[in-house]
């Protein structure tokens, strides 16, 4: 569908010399809805992301971004560098400059139909968010999960939009053909902090609501309260109303881990720490000194000490992460077979939102606004 009723500007893609090298721009866009954001629509050559694994165990893994930048804005989020590949700069271009995969689920469809079962699973959620507020137009997301369920692909999504709630019916559908693992980030439960940290996202109310309306779904959900920022979210108060608020909320299972700053990230946390907390710059310099990355050994250990008994103490279970995508650790298979051996039949919601066979819609339908 179409953006109807919006006014819109076209920005001239080569006014962009990164993107030019994509090759592949259908148009870039801009509209008041989405005040100060382009949108850089693109054709899309693949969908699937082949990561290296992180052992002998787990050679590697698959992961599909429909969305390159993140309006969520978060400072801590360490996709950040990404953009710089397009000659982007890590910071107000990576919240402001948003590549569009507009023909993801196509391209996904033919080569998950190609790769066979050389794609056991696949992470979403991982790098870019693909919840973020521009699927509320794009609807990108419904023709990914039909692709991935109607394959036998197990899949997994970890996000911070509650936009997730609009595919409930689907992915509900989509787990009774396969395993379908889904996770909500939740860092922050202190209203204005998390407004200032994360000032594209929805609230942590709104976001432990979607968590309650996944489990009354009938499918797991789990919290990631990552990451715990140091001397601003690590108090034994935050944490305990935290735990207690994601218990309340129906969560299957919480993973926590500490601040880490990559290059690119680094740099802009930092400007926001100095604008925001001034009085903290010094202690995390002395914490990611250099090209560190990650917090120290002493405090990871520290926070470890703090948290876990809270966990215990809230009756929930500690979650685990996968160590190659960054998405919930699953052990499932690929399957599109039931327990009789029988090939399943493509339900009505899967149905309804595969797309076509073509990997690529005409350009005069493929645009949304």
């Amino acid at each position: 569908m179409r953006w109807s009723g919006q006014a819109i500007d076209t920005v001239q893609s080569d006014s962009l010399s990164g993107l030019a090298r994509l090759s592949n721009v259908v148009r870039s866009v801009q509209t008041p809805e989405f005040a100060g954001i382009t949108f850089h629509e693109v054709l899309a050559k693949s969908a699937l992301n082949h990561v290296p694994g992180a052992s002998n165990a787990m050679p590697f893994a698959w992961t599909i971004n429909p969305y390159r930048g993140c309006s969520h804005s978060c400072v801590y989020c360490f996709a950040r560098n990404t953009h710089t590949y397009l000659e982007l700069d890590a910071g107000k271009d990576f919240d402001n400059e948003i590549i569009v995969k507009i023909n993801v689920a196509e391209v996904l469809a033919k080569e998950l139909r190609s790769k066979g079962d050389r794609v056991p699973a696949v992470a979403l959620g991982t790098n870019t968010d693909p919840y973020q507020r521009a699927e509320g137009r794009y609807r990108l997301m419904p023709g990914v999960i039909a692709a991935l369920a109607h394959s036998g692909t197990p899949f997994s999504i970890l996000t911070k939009g509650t936009l997730l709630r609009r595919d409930l019916p689907l992915l509900v559908e989509a787990n009774s053909r396969v395993p379908v693992s889904l996770a909500m980030s939740i860092a922050i439960f202190d209203d204005e902090l998390q407004q200032s940290v994360e000032p594209g996202t929805p609230t942590a109310r709104a976001r432990l609501a979607t968590v309650t309306a996944v489990r009354e779904a009938g499918l797991d959900c789990s919290v990631f309260m990552m990451p715990i920022l140091p001397h601003l979210t690590d108090t034994r108060a935050h944490l305990d109303e935290a735990l207690a608020q994601i218990k309340a909320a129906g969560a299957t299972s919480v993973l926590y881990t500490a601040l880490h700053l990559r290059p690119g990230t680094k740099e802009w946390y930092m400007q926001w720490l100095e604008r925001e907390h001034p009085h903290l710059v010094e202690k995390y310099r002395f914490m990611y000194y250099g090209r560190n990355s990650y917090a120290p050994k002493e405090y990871r250990t520290w926070l470890a000490e703090k948290i876990q008994p809270l966990i215990r103490k809230h009756g929930l279970t500690r979650g685990r992460e996968d160590p190659t995508t960054g998405g919930v650790a699953t052990t499932a298979v690929r399957s599109s077979f039931d327990n009789r051996g029988e090939r399943m039949p493509v339900s009505s919601l899967i149905a309804e939102e595969l797309p076509p066979t073509s990997a690529i819609r005409a350009i005069g339908e493929a645009t949304l606004f």
